[in-house]
């Protein structure tokens, strides 16, 4: 596991930003596109000390001295867009949607508070402070975007055009993916995940998997996931037929009269071992049942993730790291 220092070259003036720590929260993909005097940065790290390894790889691979001046967010999960504030002046780029998931998701500051009242003999707290406590909140503010968009919107880097495609409600309410058509690369965000079982707060399955197939229909070269290392179309191609089966099993156990307990008690004993994080199964659950019944309800994120845990505390920790162990410093902004 590791928090890179530098940047992986993709394709000409492309860089992707990969943290190698599978089966945890939190350490998200990022895409750095430069040209000229111009960068655009997709998705901004969990913290502010990601957010300063990120600046200072970023300025030794960019041709030549650019401020990252638009950040695109995928989508408002936290690990996204939460040091959307560390790029001051830059311009915010997101769908018109996304802006509806800013309600659901909880703020730094509720997120820190929440964790220092985390007790390590409650198992949804010792979940929360193995996958969440390593990280620093402090001082961390929600930036909100500051251009929103419908559909597809065309934005200039340089000499370059980047593409923006609205891809949601999927993962969440205001998916989008980045497509960079002179590289043959495109951004998926948390449409896709690549090592773990997916998480997806918003739904349907169904909005997952067409998503997926307008990355495909791109043609793409390289597909950086939201989570996980780089794939080829092979791989999406693969994470279609899993959540279309998915999708196909949770439908099956509704139709037989299963309550969302009952039918991820089953997907959990069914689970992929080469898939870590299996207690999302009943995240996805839990999305799907909503749709399948018909319920307009805005999911809680972390109401949803405790009740996942409640049927699956095998996969909770038996301990944790000390809160602040990853990173442990404060990193002044800049």
């Amino acid at each position: 596991m590791r928090i890179p220092t530098r940047l992986t070259e993709i394709g000409s003036q492309v860089y992707a930003w990969l943290p190698d720590f599978p089966g945890t929260w939190g350490m998200a993909n990022c895409t750095l596109i430069g040209s000229g005097s111009t960068a655009l940065l997709v998705d901004t790290p969990y913290t502010a000390h990601l957010a300063q390894l990120l600046k200072t790889a970023a300025h030794q691979v960019l041709l030549q001295p650019a401020d990252i001046s638009i950040v695109v967010n995928t989508h408002a999960n936290g690990d996204h867009s939460y040091s959307n504030g560390e790029f001051p002046g830059a311009e915010i780029i997101s769908t018109e949607a996304n802006l509806r998931h800013l309600c659901a998701e909880p703020t730094p500051e509720q997120l820190e508070t929440l964790l220092n009242q985390c007790q390590q003999e409650e198992s949804f707290g010792r979940y929360l402070l193995a996958h969440f406590g390593r990280y620093d909140y402090r001082g961390l503010r929600v930036t909100p975007p500051t251009r929103t968009f419908t559909g597809r919107l065309e934005v200039p880097v340089g000499d370059l055009t980047v593409e923006l495609i609205e891809v949601g409600p999927a993962h969440t309410v205001g998916d989008l993916i980045v497509h960079i058509p002179h590289s043959g690369v495109v951004c998926a965000g948390d449409v896709l995940f690549i090592g773990d079982v997916p998480v997806h707060w918003a739904g349907p399955l169904d909005g997952v998997i067409a998503a997926a197939q307008q990355i495909l229909d791109l043609d793409p070269r390289v597909v950086i996931p939201g989570h996980g290392p780089l794939v080829g179309q092979s791989e999406v191609r693969a994470y279609v037929r899993y959540v279309a089966e998915l999708r196909d099993r949770i439908h099956a156990l509704h139709a037989d009269g299963l309550d969302i307990d009952e039918a991820s008690r089953v997907l959990l004993r069914e689970r992929r071992p080469d898939l870590g994080l299996w207690e999302r199964l009943a995240v996805l659950t839990a999305t799907e049942y909503r749709h399948l019944n018909g319920s307009s309800e805005t999911p809680q994120l972390l109401q949803v993730l405790s009740s996942a845990i409640q049927l699956a505390p095998e996969c909770v920790p038996t301990t944790t790291l000390p809160r602040y162990a990853f990173p442990a410093q404060r990193v002044p902004r800049s």
